[in-house]
């Protein structure tokens, strides 16, 4: 089942695009462009769920992912 997650997007102070996902505490990455830094986060948040299941963590609800909702690059 696919999910959908909020993800806020920042740039830091060294050019660097972060993204945070809103709904997993700690689940956050970086990478140097927007590419990059979809793929890693797609790739944490599957990591995230697959760490809660075999944990036996409640996993948060939510719907299909089409990929973040950007806040603010600038």
């Amino acid at each position: 089942m696919l999910r959908k997650f909020n993800v806020v997007v920042e740039q830091g102070e060294d050019g660097y695009l972060i993204s945070e996902v809103v709904e997993l505490p700690g689940c956050h990455t970086q990478a140097k462009t927007y590419d990059a830094l979809i793929k890693r986060t797609k790739e944490d948040i599957s990591l995230y769920l697959n760490a809660g299941k075999d944990l036996s963590l409640p996993v948060p609800i939510g719907s299909i992912f089409a990929g973040p909702n950007v806040s603010d690059l600038g």
